[in-house]
């Protein structure tokens, strides 16, 4: 492919992009194909000659796009949502045209400075105290995604404790096998899984009746582990838990944790986006005694996947945890000392220019379009348990809603002898077979919910409006479906 047919093929993929979120509002969410399918219509070999390219996009038509769940969708419901936004999607292809690999600073100097610059502007943005800039000891770097921030972080945690605690006479064999790692219940299982990495122990905390992480657990659980010998060194608090988006009691945990050698670390994947509002930025009490804090950018503020900032109060642990020079990676600016090499920020070398597609979102949006974006899905969620709190015989309202996600169940109904959590299963099955709608459920408690999350920017009132009409309906199918059977 020529620059000429570059240019034309590249203008017929712009049409194609913008015909697909034109008609994203009547396509289905979920695809109509089973495990396997594309293996049966793919060939066995790649080709070995070059094929046309109008073969190529017919074939992308008819295999590849009805195999997709269209996360864009103004009717998907599910997970957290993941953005996107035409200026991010422009901005990707800046950055595939430079297709630089930026892991020192002379491999791209723009790609490491444009990235430090706009991790200060987001901290800023969302409240993080000046520890988190890089002007001091801290900084931000971008992640791929939250899992692997939580993995850098306590990475860098792991080591500052082993330092700390060879210095009072411990071996480093000593050490690990002692090491424990925390996080609640209602954690997200990154947490779990960094730990198992990491190869260090793991507890799950309890959490209150709100689902909410206190300092007390905190506090009772690493006393009984000091006692029988292990090492507390890392824990993980969250604003806007996974199943319910709850926030943790962070001032209690910090508070909790004053002294010691843990390491408190901030997850805000999702709910981290709602900081950029000032209305929400209560919920930083406690944050300036952190050591580090993630938002997911790709999840609720316009920016294409993959964008996971991390911010760190002082970068020279992750340095001593994760750097490493050979010969052939040497060079006169990174020996200089004066600049940021972001390898040494992450666990593998390479890293994609995707400071960019902040960039040009924050500078196509301003700081007032994506607060707009943030109050418009909660209003939009608001909208939604209104909705569906005029069918008070069927609907609960589990928990409180927080952000922009409810999470609901159905009550037990009189004719049936199905549970509550039969009964709500049955409408997350018959939800999502439909295929007309997305959501996902989990358990809070002994109890089986709903997750009905708004993010999606085209998602407007009538779709919420509408999903909560089809709820209902797949509700009343469900029990007149059981009555029958009873009878």
């Amino acid at each position: 492919m020529n620059i000429e047919e570059f240019r034309k093929r590249g203008y017929e993929a712009i049409d194609r992009i913008c015909r697909y979120y034109g008609e994203l509002d009547s396509v289905k969410v979920l695809p109509e194909v089973k495990p396997g399918y594309l293996k049966k219509l793919l060939p066995k070999h790649a080709p070995e000659e070059a094929e046309p390219w109008e073969d190529i996009q017919a074939d992308f038509e008819s295999t590849i796009l009805p195999g997709v769940t269209h996360w864009q969708s103004p009717n998907f419901f599910a997970f957290y949502p993941a953005n996107s936004s035409f200026p991010a999607i422009i901005a990707d292809m800046f950055s595939d045209m430079i297709n630089c690999v930026g892991f020192n600073w002379i491999c791209s100097p723009a790609c490491t400075e444009l990235e430090t610059i706009v991790l200060d502007w987001v901290s800023r943005l969302i409240g993080l105290d000046d520890g988190y800039l890089s002007d001091g000891e801290g900084g931000g770097v971008i992640q791929g995604t939250a899992s692997e921030a939580v993995l850098v972080v306590m990475l860098a945690a792991r080591q500052r404790v082993i330092d700390e605690y060879k210095k009072r006479g411990y071996t480093e064999e000593d050490i690990v096998t002692k090491l424990i790692a925390y996080g609640s219940d209602q954690a997200h299982s990154a947490v779990e899984k960094a730990s198992m990495i990491v190869n260090c122990k793991f507890k799950a905390l309890p959490s209150d009746d709100e689902f909410c992480l206190r300092g007390s657990s905190v506090r009772s659980m690493m006393e009984k582990d000091i006692e029988e010998g292990l090492i507390p060194f890392f824990i993980t608090a969250t604003i806007g838990t996974t199943s319910s988006a709850a926030t943790d009691y962070i001032d209690e945990i910090a508070c909790t944790l004053e002294g010691t050698s843990v390491w408190l670390h901030i997850d805000a994947a999702y709910a981290g986006a709602a900081l950029i509002c000032p209305e929400y930025q209560y919920l930083l009490k406690g944050v300036d005694r952190s050591q580090s804090f993630n938002i997911n950018m790709h999840k609720w503020l316009l920016t294409n996947f993959d964008c996971s900032c991390l911010w760190v109060r002082k970068r020279s642990h992750l340095l001593n945890a994760l750097s490493l020079t050979p010969a052939f990676l040497r060079n006169t600016a990174s020996d200089s000392g004066l600049v940021i090499d972001y390898r040494d920020w992450q666990i593998p070398l390479g890293r994609r220019f995707r400071s960019l597609k902040i960039w040009f979102v924050l500078r196509a949006f301003g700081a007032n379009g994506l607060r707009e974006h943030i109050r418009k899905s909660v209003k939009l969620a608001r909208r939604f348990e209104e909705e569906l709190s005029k069918y008070p015989n069927y609907f609960a309202v589990t928990t409180k809603p927080a952000f922009s996600l409810v999470c609901f169940h159905l009550k037990p109904q009189k004719k049936t002898n199905m549970t509550s959590n039969e009964l709500t299963a049955a409408l997350y099955n018959g939800i999502n077979n439909s295929r007309e709608l997305y959501v996902t459920q989990t358990k809070l408690g002994s109890q089986t919910v709903i997750r009905f999350v708004v993010g999606s920017p085209w998602t407007a009132e009538r779709h919420v409006v509408d999903a909560v009409k089809k709820i209902v309906d797949f509700t009343e199918a469900i029990i007149k479906d059981v009555e029958l059977t009873i009878e």
